[in-house]
């Protein structure tokens, strides 16, 4: 069976027998307009939305629902699980399985997907996405590149697309509370927010080999130069490297900053001058990202800043959290993704009647699925998760030239910097580009 062809989808039973050698075979990008492909109308309020999930390993699986009807990933074993999955969520339906995305941006019955591959094709598909007249829900980090999340902006303004990134913190009732609770001035007015989390892993010991015969490495390479596959630089662990994941700063960092961004108000905003320092792993395995880092970004108009460190100043028990420096009190949140925990006295809290009101999230899948049907901008919208990205990208890069940048958000450029500027976008590699 050839799974490119219009017709190249493959059930539970066959798509296990499919080659996995796919990649060298694909061109970048030929997407149906959205006219040809989108439902008719606007998607109704008791209407079935039609899901198609992109990525299913990790994270990925955790999305599958009742309303998935295709799902997609490079790796035949993650594939087997999500469409047992999927069967289990929608009673035992047949779900389509596939290991090229195009092939569900084809589709004219899906009409959203869900992308939770590694984080470096996040930018590509999410763009195609939008051409391809779909929703997207798309996971954190919601780019790769600076470049990329400019391209995601604008994409998803061209093609009018209901695009909600997967930093689901601010849909969490400790989050909204702790939300109200800033910004209707119970800190004073606050100049500085912490950030602490624990180290990044250092290790990766495992000799380079041969990729499974599951596994399309090539395809989940993408855009990524190409590099020798290694058990420890794919799936999960594709976080301990610089080029990939980059730590824990674009990984619980998204949420963190996500929910610091919203209590504070600044979701449109990003920091002018960012410095970095850390300690770059010394156990001499293949993983580079810097054991322990710590960033400041100062942003202005008004002036505050963000400090992430690692391992920072706890301000409870959790592994990660922040603490809003306010000038009459404080306040302390944990965590900042599904899990998060706010101090009691925000927990309590009650705005009056002429406070600042806050929008509090159905739940983040939900905002979505409203949003799709009222056609809204959801809570974390890819302006929201873009500027986010920004934050962790910046940062990380800081570190890497080890130095202070400066950052113009108008120009979305370093300012006299031009080894900086260098890295704002990726070559890209071969067809896998935007």
């Amino acid at each position: 069976m050839d799974i490119f062809s219009p017709k190249g989808r493959f059930s539970r039973r066959s798509f296990i027998k499919t080659t996995a050698q796919v990649g060298a075979v694909l061109s970048f990008p030929t997407i149906i307009p959205s006219s040809a492909l989108a439902r008719q109308g606007r998607i109704g309020p008791n209407d079935k939305i039609r899901i198609a999930n992109i990525g299913v390993g990790g994270m990925g699986r955790g999305h599958i629902s009742e309303d998935t009807i295709a799902v997609c990933d490079v790796d035949k074993n993650h594939l087997s699980q999500a469409v047992d999955r999927a069967k289990e969520k929608n009673g035992g339906k047949e779900v389509d399985a596939y290991g090229d995305y195009r092939r569900i941006l084809e589709r004219k019955d899906v009409d959203a997907v869900v992308i939770a591959t590694p984080d470096h094709w996040h930018g590509i598909i999410m763009v195609h996405a939008c051409q391809a007249g779909k929703d997207i829900y798309v996971e954190k980090p919601a780019c790769h590149t600076l470049e990329e999340g400019k391209a995601m902006i604008d994409a998803t303004e061209r093609y009018g697309r209901v695009v909600q990134v997967g930093s689901q913190g601010r849909s969490t009732n400790d989050a909204y509370q702790a939300c109200l609770y800033v910004r209707n001035d119970q800190l004073g007015p606050v100049k500085k927010v912490t950030c602490w989390h624990v180290p990044n892993r250092e290790g990766g010991f495992d000799a380079d080999c041969d990729p499974p015969p599951e596994l399309d490495w090539d395809m989940w390479l993408g855009p990524m130069r190409y590099i020798q596959y290694n058990p420890l630089r794919c799936h999960f662990n594709f976080r301990w490297f610089l080029d990939y994941g980059a730590g824990y700063i674009r990984d619980r960092g998204a949420h963190v900053f996500s929910v610091v961004l919203w209590c504070m108000n600044q979701d449109r905003d990003t920091p002018v001058e960012v410095e970095a320092h850390g300690t770059p792993p010394k156990s001499g395995g293949i993983y580079d990202v810097p054991t322990e880092l710590e960033i400041t970004y100062r942003f202005k108009d008004p002036e505050w800043e963000v400090v992430w460190a690692q391992p920072g100043d706890r301000g409870g028990d959790w592994d990660f959290g922040m603490i809003f420096h306010g000038e009459k009190d404080k306040l302390v949140v944990m965590g900042g993704d599904g899990g998060c925990k706010a101090e009691e006295k925000a927990l309590q809290y009650t705005p009056p009647a002429s406070g600042v009101k806050v929008f509090k999230s159905p739940g983040h899948k939900e905002n979505w699925y409203d949003c799709i049907r009222t056609r809204e901008k959801p809570l974390m919208d890819i302006v929201a998760g873009v500027r986010v990205s920004q934050m962790c990208i910046i940062g990380n890069l800081a570190y890497i030239l080890g130095r202070k940048l400066s950052w113009d958000p108008v120009a979305q450029q370093f300012i006299g910097d031009e080894e900086a500027n260098r890295y704002i976008k990726a070559p890209g590699r071969g067809q896998y580009h935007l």
